[in-house]
C-alpha cells in the first residue's frame, strides 16, 4: 500500500479519489491546472465547480504552485481527461521523481496520436515510471456517497497493480487487478462513443428494444477493435469493458450519454456541448476511434454513424435509418 500520494487534475474523479485516500488515513495531495479554481475549492473545502454537496476531509492539502505537488510523493494519480494528458505532463515532468508509479483514471485516446493514456504518459516520462490504468463502472457521484462500485487496476506490472488494489480498496470500493491495459483503456474509451448513441436513442425515444440492440452491438465493435489491438478478448466482458459500457449508458449521471440524450432531442451538437461545464470524453474520442478503427481495418458502424453526426452533420433520423438497412448477415 502506498503511504503519500499526489493527484494531478481537480476534477470529479480527482476529488473523490482525494476522499477515498484521506478516510483511509492516507496523505493526500490535489493539484489543479488553475491555481485560481483551486483555491476556491480548498477556501469552500468543497469541489463547487466539478463535485458538489460533498465536503472535502480537512487533511486534504491542495498544491498551487507546480513545484509542490510531487513533495514527499509516493504514487502520482493523472486525473486529467485525455485530451489534456500532454501539456499537463509536459509542464509538471521536471518535478516528477524518477520512478514513481503513476495511476491513470482517464478514458479516452489521443486525437493525434491515437495513443491510450499509459502511453501519452510514458512516452513524456520515458520507461523509468511504471503506469496503472484504474478504469471501470465509476461513476464519481455515486462513488462519493459511497455506493458500492468496482474497478480494475490493469498494467504489466503484476505486483504494481496490487499495491494499488490495497491503496484504493475500501469496503465499498472494491478493485480487481488485470495484465491487460490495452484492453482496460480501450474499453473505457470506446464505451465514451457508444454511449453517446445510447444517449440520442433515448432522446429521440425509440425504445428499449433499439437500446439494447445498440449495447450489444456496440460491445461487438468495441471488442473487434479491441482483439486488432491486441487486447484479450475477455477483458471486454469484464467490468471495464460490459460493466464500463452498461454504466455510461444507463445512468442519468453520465456526460456522454447525457450529451447524446440533447442531440436527440434536437439540440445541435455545440449547445449540447455547451451544456455541461465537464469535458465531454466521448466527443474527443470519437475522432480517434474512427481513424483507430480505419488504421486497423476494424468495421464499427455504431461509431462511425456517431461521427457523421458530430463531425459531418449528418442527421440523427439518417443515420438510424442506415444502420438498419446495413447489408443483412449472421450475428
Amino acid at each position: 500500500m502506498f503511504k503519500n500520494v499526489s493527484i494531478i487534475g481537480d476534477g470529479a474523479m480527482g476529488t473523490v479519489l482525494a476522499i477515498l485516500l484521506c478516510e483511509k488515513q492516507i496523505p493526500t495531495t490535489i493539484w489543479g491546472h488553475d491555481p485560481e479554481q483551486l483555491k476556491q475549492i480548498e477556501k469552500a473545502r468543497e469541489n463547487i465547480f466539478f463535485l458538489q454537496g460533498y465536503k472535502l476531509p480537512e487533511t486534504l492539502v491542495f498544491a498551487s504552485q507546480d513545484e509542490l505537488i510531487m513533495t514527499d510523493a509516493d504514487l502520482i494519480v493523472s486525473a486529467v481527461p485525455c485530451q489534456f494528458i500532454r501539456p499537463i505532463w509536459n509542464r509538471l515532468k521536471q518535478y516528477v521523481p524518477k520512478a514513481i508509479p503513476i495511476v491513470t483514471v482517464a478514458k479516452g485516446i489521443e486525437n493525434e496520436t491515437l495513443l491510450l493514456p499509459d502511453q501519452i504518459i510514458n512516452e513524456i516520462l520515458g520507461n523509468d515510471n511504471k503506469v496503472v490504468a484504474l478504469s471501470g463502472p465509476t461513476i464519481a457521484d455515486e462513488l462519493a456517497r459511497k455506493l458500492p462500485a468496482t474497478a480494475c487496476a490493469a498494467s504489466h506490472d503484476q505486483k504494481l497493480a496490487k499495491q494499488v488494489q490495497e491503496t484504493f480498496s475500501t469496503n465499498w470500493f472494491r478493485v480487481y487487478t488485470n495484465t491487460d491495459i490495452v484492453g482496460v483503456e480501450l474499453a473505457g474509451a470506446t464505451k465514451n462513443v457508444i454511449a453517446i448513441a445510447a444517449g440520442i436513442v433515448d432522446g429521440i425515444g425509440i425504445g428499449d428494444n433499439a437500446k439494447a440492440a445498440l449495447l450489444s452491438r456496440g460491445l461487438a465493435e468495441i471488442t473487434r477493435l479491441g482483439i486488432a489491438c491486441g487486447a484479450k478478448t475477455e477483458t471486454f466482458a469484464g467490468l471495464t469493458g460490459l460493466g464500463d459500457l452498461v454504466t455510461t449508458c444507463i445512468s442519468p449521471r453520465g456526460r456522454n450519454r447525457s450529451f447524446g440524450e440533447r442531440i436527440g432531442k434536437g439540440q445541435s451538437v455545440e449547445q449540447a456541448k455547451n451544456a455541461t461545464k465537464s469535458v465531454i470524453e466521448g466527443f474527443a474520442t470519437c475522432r480517434s476511434v474512427v481513424q483507430l478503427a480505419k488504421k486497423h481495418k476494424v468495421e464499427m458502424p455504431i461509431a462511425q454513424s456517431v461521427y457523421s453526426v458530430l463531425f459531418e452533420n449528418k442527421s440523427v433520423q439518417t443515420a438510424i435509418n442506415e444502420l438498419m438497412t446495413r447489408q443483412l448477415k449472421a450475428e
